[in-house]
Parts: structure tokens; C-alpha cells; sequence
């Protein structure tokens, strides 16, 4: 059966997959097959249900392309060109950081564009940084730990 990993501990060895049928399992880290390293919240896995207990676990390789449900690419791109404004931010889905960079970059004009000018360095770098990261880096980043900022 397929699953989605909802949450794993590695502390404890114990974590819940939400199967492909809707039911949770539990499952035991040491039921995982192979890539123990890969099982976190949101991975894709495929597993045996014994009653309500996950078996034989085996993360499910990504398909080609993107892997969540944001572009990096998309992301980097709006970045680079519109980043001093925020855009990637509110794409990424964290407003609050979108909002500092607008308001930033607004009232920049105030003091000679100095902090406009750093908002869109901070920017640039971080369009470099979407765009060269793995998609899966970039899922678990920006979507899973919902990281503001580099």
C-alpha cells in the first residue's frame, strides 16, 4: 500500500503513515527497509499494513520534476526579479517575511533606497539559493520546515 508519512520521531523510533485507504498506522523506525535517513513528515512511502501497524516500509522515490507543491524555480525566479518587493515570499507562502520586504523596500525610498537596495541584495541572494538547491532540499526547507529566510 502507499502512504504519506505524517510524522516520524527518530528520537523514539516511532512515527504515523496516513495510508493510501485514509487509515493511520503506526509504524517503528526499525520496520523501515532501507534509507532510514529519508523518513520525515510529507515523505511518500510504500508499506504493509498488518492491522493498524505499518511493515516493510520503503520511501517512495520522487518522480522527475517537482517534488512539492511549489516551484523552486518559480520561486527563484520571482526572487531575482521582483524579490525586493517580497513576491517570492508571499508565492512560498510566508507572508509575514513578504510583508517586511515590501514595507522595507516602500519606505526605503524615504533614506536614499539604501534599505530597498539591501532588501534586494537579501533577495538576489536568495533566488540564487531556491535555484541551486535539490527539489527535494527545497521542499523539506521552504514547504515542510517553512523556512522565512536563507
Amino acid at each position: 500500500m502507499r502512504g504519506s508519512v505524517l510524522d516520524f520521531d527518530p528520537r523514539s523510533g516511532s512515527g504515523i503513515i496516513s495510508g493510501g485507504d485514509g487509515v493511520r498506522y503506526t509504524f517503528k523506525g526499525v520496520d523501515v527497509q532501507n534509507n532510514f535517513e529519508k523518513i520525515r513528515a510529507g515523505v511518500n512511502v510504500d508499506f504493509e499494513a498488518v492491522e493498524d501497524q505499518a511493515t516493510a516500509i520503503y520511501p517512495v522515490a520522487p518522480s522527475a520534476g517537482q517534488v512539492g507543491e511549489k516551484s523552486k524555480v518559480a520561486a527563484g525566479l520571482l526572487a531575482l526579479f521582483l524579490g525586493g518587493l517580497g513576491i517570492h515570499k508571499f508565492y512560498l507562502g510566508q507572508t509575514t517575511a513578504g510583508i517586511i520586504m515590501l514595507l522595507v523596500s516602500v519606505l526605503g525610498a524615504i533614506l536614499l533606497f539604501i534599505p530597498t537596495f539591501i532588501v534586494g541584495i537579501i533577495a538576489f541572494i536568495e533566488g540564487i539559493i531556491y535555484l541551486t538547491k535539490s527539489d527535494e532540499d527545497f521542499y523539506q526547507t521552504y514547504e515542510i520546515d517553512k523556512k522565512a529566510w536563507f
